[in-house]
């Protein structure tokens, strides 16, 4: 088996580009066996610094940075690149247009295990960007045919506020997991068939006996597709 170098660009926060490294690596084990790892190359970003820009509004420089950071990878050997969250596929499409290795977009191999189980109507949880904005809702919309729901507007102000408060920061909280079980349930309320971690620090906290509908995990997901990708005969 030949592997390819898988490009990460993480710290975004580290707390979930752990979890992707972790993944990936016992996946990798797990397909090769023996002492088998992966083969790959992080650029991680001080998230203190992505955060600002991110709630300034200035996703024009955040998006010079990403960029810089994939072609860093890139030259570094990289054969194809995640962006290890969620919210900053904002610029995914401006990233792989100034690469020339692909991109896997962590709402693609999400979108297709939720058509595969024939599901249509889902909810997404994620950060205020991600669950407001058009880039990630879009995509699952107008590609995969999906019909998105989103919490309402007192809703999605917790969601966010734990992720940037405490996920992001290493804390799991009990009252938080709460309140995101009550999130959920409404959703499902509205007609939710599924629910996507939109978020790649959720997972930390949420866990799928919290919801009465299956629960997608956008970081595992990501990272299992990586390795589908990485490893050819």
């Amino acid at each position: 088996m030949v592997q390819k170098l898988i490009g990460l660009i993480g710290g975004m926060s580290w707390e979930s580009s752990a979890e992707y490294y972790r993944i990936i690596n016992e996946l990798v084990r797990n397909r090769l066996g023996g002492l088998h790892s992966a083969k790959c190359l992080m650029w991680s970003f001080d998230f203190a610094e992505i955060e600002a820009l991110q709630h300034a509004g200035r996703w024009d420089d955040a998006t010079i940075e990403m960029i810089k950071a994939a072609q860093s990878l890139e030259r570094g050997g990289a054969d194809f690149l995640l962006i290890c969250t969620n919210t900053m596929h904002r610029m995914a499409d401006e990233v792989q247009a100034a690469i020339n290795i692909p991109l896997i977009h962590i709402a693609d191999p999400t979108a297709e295990r939720i058509k595969a189980a024939s599901f249509k109507k889902i909810g997404l949880l994620g950060t205020a960007f991600t669950m407001e904005q058009d880039f990630y809702k879009g995509r699952l919309i107008n590609k995969h045919g999906l019909e998105v729901l989103v919490p309402n507007d007192d809703d999605r102000k917790t969601v966010h506020r734990i992720i940037y408060d405490e996920l992001v920061q290493g804390e799991v909280k009990e009252t938080s997991r709460q309140m995101y079980r009550d999130v959920i349930a409404r959703i499902v309320e509205q007609g939710a068939e599924a629910i996507i971690l939109g978020c790649t620090e959720i997972m930390l906290l949420v866990r799928a006996e919290d919801s009465s509908v299956p629960i997608y995990d956008t970081t595992a997901i990501h990272a299992e597709a990586a390795v589908e990708l990485a490893i050819t005969a």
